[in-house]
């Protein structure tokens, strides 16, 4: 067992050195406000809590009043954990940002709301869904 796991390990382990990350500067040119929707799962939260609310109530009585137990826990704790993830789920404010680069490109980039201005140097690192601007 103990080979399995370590094999499972090195499976999982970096297999050489990462890609650099691409970074470019230019001047901010405009700034939209936005709304960034959350990355979180639906239903997650649900799933999690009538788990947890199952395996405690497992801990309470014998028979049939484990079982009610069981039951009702599983429900309570779907219940609560519906509710609390409704509270992560909210839109998280940002900025929609275009960036003209030093090459000329136009490049937009959506994140959470920061401190910077049109006209600002910037970098921009990373790319794709990964990129963000930050302040030179």
């Amino acid at each position: 067992m103990a080979s399995i796991v370590a094999l499972g390990l090195v499976a999982c382990a970096p297999t050489g050195p990462s890609a650099p990350m691409e970074i470019r500067s230019g001047v901010v040119e405009q700034i939209n406000a936005t709304q960034i929707k959350s990355n979180h799962e639906t239903g997650v939260g649900a799933v999690v809590g009538g788990l947890g609310g199952l395996g405690i109530g497992a801990l309470i009585g014998a028979g049939t009043g484990k079982a009610v137990a069981m039951v009702l826990g599983a429900i309570g704790g779907a219940v609560a954990g519906n509710e609390i993830q409704k509270h992560y789920d909210q839109p998280v404010a940002g900025q929609q940002i275009f960036v003209r680069t030093s090459g000329g490109v136009l490049v937009s980039v959506t994140q959470p709301a920061s401190n910077l201005r049109v006209g600002q140097k910037v970098y921009i690192e990373g790319a794709g869904t990964d990129a963000r601007v930050i302040g030179q």
